[in-house]
């Protein structure tokens, strides 16, 4: 088994790191993402297997392309 954890973790330490960058409170980042704010946390925590058009509201709304929202995991 691979000892690096979990893309979706990695996924979602990722947003949190990049949303904080920003400035973003996890509400409001939620907000600007036309998401949930208890659907945005779920990703931060691994939790959520997200949909394509998903992984590309949260690209936007941090003015970032796919590639780099997904670069190094």
């Amino acid at each position: 088994m691979n000892a690096s954890p979990d893309i979706l973790n990695r996924f979602g330490n990722r947003v949190r790191k990049l949303r904080k960058a920003q400035g973003y409170s996890q509400e409001s980042f939620a907000a600007e993402c036309g998401l949930d704010r208890t659907y945005m946390g779920g990703i931060e925590r691994g939790e959520r297997n997200l949909a394509l058009r998903n992984l590309e509201r949260i690209a936007q709304a941090l003015k970032i392309s796919l590639s780099e929202l997904l670069k190094g995991l």
